[in-house]
């Protein structure tokens, strides 16, 4: 689907990637409508970009709805928004576990049904999700984050299936590790010697694409991340084993502790 003229929902516009996705976004020449959850950083972006801001907090499916309906010309979603909901289970409260399956599987869901009837009305659209790698293959302390990310890549499969022949397209992006933004970042962990990373504009410029050609799945990650997900995919028990024997890494203690403030 062209985006040229074409108007786009952004969700988590503030952050690293979704900053990139919006400026991407702008030079393709769609019109574009951000959201988040904090004004102040929204209204500045899309002064910065020339968006429309609507606040809105995807925990809330009310809020969601609202979204929804403020925005019903939507010709392209992008799901991009999430919770980075690391760490140990058993460290989260019930609330804190809602909160994170609303944001990161709940509210893409819940747009992509509200947003979807009107694309399909009008014979065009796009629905594209931003997942994870995360969402191939289980790493330690990450169950919840990775539940969501499992659950989003088997909706966004699922769904294109039943919207073939209405001219609405489903898109799954799943970066790899992300450097200048999400979680190394925002918490100055290192990235692990040895691992190669993706950068926000090479997300964006996934999600462009996958957009532009109705891809199923890009995976932005490099290819040895790639593969290794692939096995997992195919020998959870063997990549289970693995990651045992590699141990928890001290960046990724660094980065449970310092997302906790974020559940």
């Amino acid at each position: 689907m062209d985006l040229a003229g074409a108007t786009v929902l952004l969700t988590g516009a503030t952050g690293g990637i979704g900053r990139a996705l919006a400026h991407r976004l702008v030079r393709a020449q769609a019109r574009l409508v951000v959201t988040g959850r904090h004004p102040e950083a929204l209204a500045a972006l899309a002064g910065e970009v020339g968006a429309r801001p609507v606040t809105a907090d995807l925990a809330d499916p009310e809020a969601v709805a609202r979204l929804a309906a403020q925005c019903p010309d939507t010709d392209i979603l992008v799901a991009n928004a999430a919770l980075p909901a690391s760490g140990d289970l058993l460290d989260y409260t019930p609330a804190q576990i809602e909160r994170a399956l609303a944001v990161n599987l709940s509210a893409p869901v819940l747009l992509a049904r509200l947003l979807a009837p009107g694309m399909v009305a009008r014979g065009r659209g796009h629905l594209a999700l931003v997942g994870s790698m995360s969402g191939k293959a289980a790493t330690p302390y990450s169950s919840l984050y990775t539940a969501s990310k499992f659950g989003l890549r088997g909706f966004a499969h699922s769904l294109r299936l039943d919207l073939h022949g209405t001219g609405v397209g489903v898109s799954l992006v799943q970066p790899g590790f992300v450097r200048d933004a999400g979680m190394f970042a925002a918490t100055g962990a290192e990235v692990p010697s040895g691992v190669r990373t993706v950068s926000p504009e090479d997300v964006a410029a996934a999600v462009q694409r996958a957009v532009e050609e109705n891809r199923a799945e890009i995976n932005a990650a490099p290819l040895e991340l790639r593969l290794r997900c692939a096995l997992a995919v195919q020998f959870p028990e063997f990549a289970a084993r693995s990651q045992r024997r590699a141990g928890i890494s001290p960046a990724v203690r660094q980065v449970v502790e310092a997302q906790r403030a974020s559940r």
